[in-house]
């Protein structure tokens, strides 16, 4: 892994080289302004280098992928930084103080509104201060360095009972610096409070180098030169200025916590400063007891405003949770376990033992005025609920039409008695202006998350959008609340603090940080003296005309650039744990742990691809192209992404128009062309398996290739499936068509023998195409999308007979990634085919099949564990509901992994992708394989994980298929 991650920083320094040799060959083209910032860059690097032990990079990628954050927002770095302790710390405030350039700390870049940008170095707090210092138990305190991720947090306190109380959603990703420069909250801070509710003390570099350590009172602290002087000045301000009895009160300045009666309380000021008053180099934190119980109480109301009216009397109960969504965001079909109503309260209740937690969660259901309650204290039940509003916290970045919806007003905070009232008025307010949202949240807090369909793309639309946000302002206010509850102000909504606290209050907020920051460097335009809100918006920068393109992205109507902005930062594809059978993504990130390695981090470089201001070679470029070939195609983004990212598609999309008309890697004429080689190859099949063990010439193959040394050459079958079949009579009445994958067709015939068997027995026929058909696969991840096309077309033509209204019948794919490649590459690749649609609709699964067309049959009962993988293909696109009911009938027990083999078709093969593609399997699926008892059957339906099986692991993985016809053989 650090060898692959080596390689690719070789890369990118080679790709910063060059970039300076385009400028400096390129001077007509470019205006003194350029000149200066290339000299000022130039200087600021020989600086930092000489005097930081971390990493400094001041290069393309570097300052692409730190453009943004969740926001709306985009401001383009001079440079990152990731210092290695405190001592670098100062060291880049004392060069950056004397080069007069903005300093912004930075860690998992989940802020929503726009905090975590700047024009300046940005500080990475995630790669090397990321340690968990000490937890102690008896104290219930923890010590962490800024870098620490909640998560991290959590597992390593869990062993005592204990936790971290404040929970955001993004707490697989969020460091803990971050959550502390926020404020951040979560669902149970109606327990456990705001991150400054649960901070002991704090340690800080100052803008001028000074150390200050933060605590409770000011002779256990080091403050800022003047500040005691500041609060005795301002006594009165600080006690009338600030709303009161708001629990999440996080906006502006928390200065009222020096007053003398809150025990002046500099640890607590600090938090929710957003990075504009010093640099966190460590912090003590509080620790709470962990329920051992939890049960979960669904309520349902008849709408959203019954529910935030019914929230205030559940506190009395002092619940853990009292989260609230309406029924416009639940998208899902059918019975998902919700009670009756319009809207819902998700209310967690904690105790002793399971009995406890589940007597208080049905109190609290007998006690409020509910339509109707579910109360669940098994965790699978509970899992199934919360997933569902998880999901819905999702399905805001959409509107239900695919309408995009953004933050801005993403987080603000009522009352909570007020907040019924407040949500009838904000409704009719969006209606007012054309415009759509769906409100969720901690409504136990009076907390309200929502994401709107602003037009940020037009002057007219960003009039609007700026008009909204005041009038919105106005609303917040005159019902006693904050304009941020959880997120912070960033430049979303910093310019209208003048509207909740008053000119004078505001003011103040200027003279506080200045007495940090004298020099005015710590993430300037944040807070204090703001940036507009309507300025720095991400979008201003893309071109309006459209890009050309080969995909039809019929998602994102058309488009390229609005494929590429579904992305909205929120990072899921950075947690670091694989996760279970229903997360992929993202494998990459998760074995480089860098960030142009995982789905955001390469939407980013796109994004500024497009924009071609940092980014200015177009399709052209080797940053993007870097970024992108680690990424194993993989589709787990598709699925896994809360906005269905499709970096797969956007790689593919991008090969082809980055070596159009230019040499490609050997690998792509190799690996990327395998059907036709393999044709070829069939009638030698044993000569050329004979060579393949000759090592001398396997080598030079694999060479010649652009193939891993390190892999072995798989064997050529020596008899193919469909020279096989097509000597066997085909059925007069065939139920089925067997689509004849390359991967089953030339390299593993046995799966489909298998398959033909099980079939056979459940009463389905199945004949195989008459013509030569292939679903393109491999053309598509190399981004041969001309030939994939052509290819494609010609398996249109092969399967036409197939397809009519009279003849049409299922297509059974035993490969999932050709079947998932016929659901959507083809036709996205093919719009205007309607055979396109037709053949992908008609596409089935193995275990699909035999339960539309063979509903009755009963498999061979095996009765035995298994241990494997559900193929990430499957998983994003084809989903794998049916294969459990089948292994399910058959006694096939136990879960089956997630993630990603790391073979991934060709991207294992490639050279220079060995570290990686083994460190994906050992993720999830080599671990799960290891420690499965003896007995277990291995399963994998997919040829790329089976072969990562064999070769890395020396196991023999089957496919569903050959375990059942194994099964019928034993019953006969």
């Amino acid at each position: 892994m650090a060898d692959g991650a080596k390689a690719h920083g070789r890369k990118r320094e080679q790709g910063q080289e060059q970039e300076q040799e385009r400028e400096q060959g390129s001077g007509s083209a470019r205006d003194l302004a350029h000149g200066v910032h290339r000299g000022l860059a130039r200087d600021l690097e020989r600086e930092l280098s000489r005097v930081v032990r971390g990493r400094v990079d001041l290069g393309v990628t570097a300052r692409a992928l730190t453009t943004m954050d969740a926001s709306n927002y985009r401001r383009v770095p001079l440079g990152v930084v990731a210092p290695r302790d405190a001592d670098d710390v100062a060291a880049v405030l004392a060069v950056c103080r004397t080069y007069g350039v903005p300093v912004v700390p930075r860690g998992g870049g989940t802020s929503i509104a726009g905090q975590a940008t700047g024009t300046g170095i940005v500080l990475d707090f995630t790669r090397y201060m990321r340690s968990l210092v000490s937890v102690d138990a008896a104290a219930r305190t923890a010590v962490v360095q800024p870098g620490v991720v909640l998560d991290t947090l959590r597992d390593a306190a869990a062993p005592y009972g204990l936790t971290f109380g404040p929970d955001p959603s993004t707490h697989s990703r969020c460091t803990l610096g971050g959550m502390i420069g926020n404020n951040a909250c979560g669902a149970h801070s109606v327990r456990w409070g705001t991150t400054a509710d649960n901070i002991r003390d704090l340690t800080v570099v100052g803008a001028r180098g000074t150390v200050h350590h933060l605590s409770q009172g000011w002779q256990n602290s080091t403050a800022p030169v003047g500040l005691r002087d500041f609060v005795i000045r301002h006594l009165s301000a600080l006690r009338t200025g600030y709303p009161q009895d708001l629990p999440r009160r996080i906006s502006g300045y928390a200065m009222d916590a020096l007053l003398p009666e809150r025990g002046a309380d500099l640890a607590r000021a600090f938090c929710g400063s957003e990075g504009t008053l010093g640099v966190l180099t460590e912090a003590t934190v509080r620790l709470v007891e962990s329920p051992p119980a939890r049960a979960l109480a669904v309520l349902g109301f008849p709408d959203e405003s019954a529910a935030a009216e019914a929230a205030p009397g559940l506190l009395p109960y002092r619940p853990l949770t009292v989260e609230g969504m309406a029924a416009d965001l639940v998208r899902v079909r059918g019975d998902v376990g919700l009670p009756r109503g319009g809207a819902w309260l998700f209310v967690e209740t904690g105790g002793a033992t399971e009995a406890e937690a589940r007597a208080r969660a049905q109190e609290l259901a007998r006690e409020c005025d509910a339509l109707e309650a579910t109360v669940v204290s098994d965790p699978a039940g509970m899992r199934a609920l919360w997933r569902i509003r998880e999901d819905a916290a999702g399905t805001a970045t959409r509107m239900p039409d695919g309408t995009e919806a953004w933050p801005g007003w993403e987080d603000c905070a009522i009352p909570p008695g007020q907040l019924g009232a407040y949500l009838r008025e904000f409704r009719s307010l969006l209606s007012s202006y054309g415009l759509r949202g769906t409100p969720y949240g901690h409504f136990g807090d009076g907390c309200i998350h929502v994401r709107i369909d602003f037009d940020l793309l037009t002057p007219a639309g960003i009039g609007h959008f700026r008009a909204f946000s005041e009038d919105l302002a106005g609303l917040v206010v005159a019902h006693g609340g904050s304009l941020s509850g959880e997120h912070g102000d960033g430049q979303a909504r910093a310019e209208l603090l003048p509207k909740m606290y008053g000119d004078e209050l505001v003011g103040l907020f200027g003279e506080f940080k200045d007495l940090w920051d004298p020099d005015g460097i710590l993430n300037p335009g944040i807070l204090a003296r703001p940036a507009r809100l309507d300025e720095n918006l991400r979008f201003e920068v893309l071109s309006k005309r459209p890009v050309d393109v080969e995909f039809g992205y019929p998602h994102d109507g058309g488009g390229f650039a609005a494929a590429v902005r579904r992305c909205v930062g929120v990072a899921k594809c950075r947690t670091e744990k694989g996760g279970s059978q229903n997360e992929v993504m993202c494998p990459s990130f998760r074995a480089t742990g860098e960030e142009e390695h995982s789905t955001r981090g390469r939407a980013r470089l796109l994004h500024e691809m497009l924009a071609g201001e940092v980014v200015t070679d177009g399709w052209r470029s080797e940053e993007v192209r870097d970024a992108l070939d680690l990424c194993l195609s993989c589709k787990g983004c598709r699925s896994d992404c809360p906005v269905g990212v499709d970096m797969a598609t956007y790689k593919a999309e991008f090969l082809h128009h980055h070596y159009e008309g230019r040499r490609r890697p050997a690998s792509h004429y190799a690996l990327g062309r395998l059907p036709e080689w393999l044709r070829a190859a069939a009638p030698l099949a044993r000569p050329l398996n004979a060579a393949a063990r000759v090592r001398p010439l396997a080598a030079l193959a694999k060479r010649l290739a652009g193939i891993a040394p390190e892999r072995t050459l798989p064997p050529l079958a020596p008899r193919t499936l469909v020279g096989e079949l097509r000597k066997r009579r085909v059925p007069s009445a065939a139920t089925v068509v067997l689509w004849p994958d390359t991967f089953t067709n030339h390299l593993s015939p046995e799966v489909g023998r298998a398959a033909l068997r099980v079939l056979s027995e459940a009463g389905v026929e199945a004949e195989v195409p008459a013509g030569r058909v292939c679903c393109g696969l491999t053309y598509v991840s190399t981004g041969q999308l001309d030939r994939a096309k052509v290819v494609l077309g010609h398996t249109l033509d092969a399967m036409e007979p197939y397809l009519g209204e009279a003849g049409r019948r299922p297509v059974v794919v035993l490969e999932p990634s050709c079947a998932a490649t016929l659901r959507t590459d083809l036709p996205e690749l093919l719009p205007a085919d309607p055979r396109a649609a037709l053949l992908s609709s008609a596409v089935r699964t193995f275990a699909e099949a035999l339960e539309e067309c063979a509903p009755e049959w009963t498999p061979p009962r095996l009765d035995r564990p298994v241990a494997g993988q559900t193929h990430c293909h499957q998983h994003a696109v084809l989903g794998d509901a049916a294969d459990r009911r089948l292994r399910e009938k058959a006694g096939l027990t136990g879960e089956l992994s997630g993630g990603c083999c790391g073979l991934a078709g060709n991207f294992g093969f490639e050279r220079g992708h060995w570290e990686v593609s083994v460190a994906c399997a050992e993720d999830q699926l080599l671990p799960a394989v290891r420690s499965a008892p003896p007995g277990t059957e291995v399963l994998a339906d997919g040829y790329s994980c089976r072969t990562q099986l064999a070769q890395l692991a020396g196991r023999r993985a089957r496919h569903l298929a050959e375990v059942l016809a194994e099964g019928l053989e034993g019953e006969g």
